[in-house]
């Protein structure tokens, strides 16, 4: 698809190697279409690498999205120049005006700090409010998808025993679903956190479904009955090596940390990792844009108000 993503952001020569249609806001003037309309809320430490794997998996689809990054006023990131940030982030009070067909709100590394205590949770709450009336469809990831399962419906998180950290294969709770159009019956999902939320909380909820679970990694995947909120608890969005950096970055830290379940071939560490997980995220975001968000998306984004909920 040709995404439309800011003039020189890094991503854009990564991207353009994969042989993946990118489009600088200059040749996207040129064409008379409206694109679909995203804002990621990057939370994660690892910006720039973030933003290339969402953008990789969001490019399929044959429709032109236009994306914009958003960053929290409240926080000053510490692992990621300022010039990067103002060069191709923007605020709230930035886009608060604006109506968007679908939003994306990342995990972040601060699992263990209770929701009131984050630095940005009042920022990002205000975001999470306004995004009911100027969002048609929003997908939340690990840290971000507890987040907002917190906000909207009251649903607390447990700490683990231990980090869930490495590849865990997953059932399928719900098969007539759009959102997992094509996937096999059980699938890979790298999970990296140090907590969770449990089913028992979630069914007492009336407007959400587990889509997604195992016995290892607990709820997985959780979508609202209305089918405009995704909640995914790990990270498919993930790099190869991803986990391996995580990894290697616990050590030098002197953090306890087992190598990743499921990860390295024969636990060995100097093995290449299989990416066992890919073609199932790539059909995850594919779906969620193609059946989620422009199926039911109104032309004039003022009228989200109205727009019908699609039962896919």
């Amino acid at each position: 698809m040709p995404i439309k993503i800011p003039n020189n952001l890094p991503a854009v020569d990564i991207l353009a190697k994969e042989n993946i249609f990118v489009m600088d806001e200059n040749r996207a003037l040129s064409q008379d279409i409206r694109p679909l309309k995203f804002i990621i809320i990057n939370l994660m430490p690892t910006k720039i690498e973030t933003e290339t794997q969402l953008l990789r998996l969001l490019s399929n689809t044959p429709l032109q999205m236009e994306v914009t990054f958003l960053k929290m006023a409240s926080y000053v990131s510490k692992n990621i120049s300022k010039e990067h940030m103002s060069n191709f982030y923007k605020t709230f009070k930035d886009i608060k005006n604006d109506y968007f067909d679908g939003l994306i709100i990342t995990g972040a590394p601060v699992e263990n700090i209770p929701f009131e205590e984050v630095i940005y949770w009042k920022e990002l709450s205000e975001i999470m409010e306004w995004s009911k009336t100027h969002v048609y469809s929003t997908m939340c990831i690990c840290w971000g998808a507890q987040a907002a399962l917190y906000y909207h419906y009251g649903i607390q998180k447990y700490p683990l025993k231990e980090k869930l950290f490495g590849i865990y294969p997953l059932n399928i709770n719900i098969y007539h679903t759009m959102l997992l159009r094509g996937f096999d019956e059980v699938f890979n999902m790298p999970q990296s956190r140090h907590t969770e939320v449990r089913a028992r909380d979630i069914k007492k909820v009336s407007e959400l479904e587990i889509i997604a679970c195992s016995e290892d990694a607990g709820v997985s995947i959780v979508r609202s009955r209305d089918k405009r909120n995704i909640f995914i608890m790990g990270h498919l969005e993930y790099d190869r090596m991803t986990l391996a950096k995580e990894y290697e970055r616990d050590i030098k830290l002197g953090k306890d940390i087992k190598i990743p379940f499921n990860y390295y071939p024969d636990n060995d560490i100097n093995k290449k990792p299989l990416f066992v997980w890919r073609a199932h995220a790539n059909l995850l975001f594919s779906n969620w844009v193609n059946h989620h968000v422009y199926q039911g998306t109104p032309y004039d984004l003022t009228t989200l108000g109205d727009a019908p909920n699609f039962q896919i």
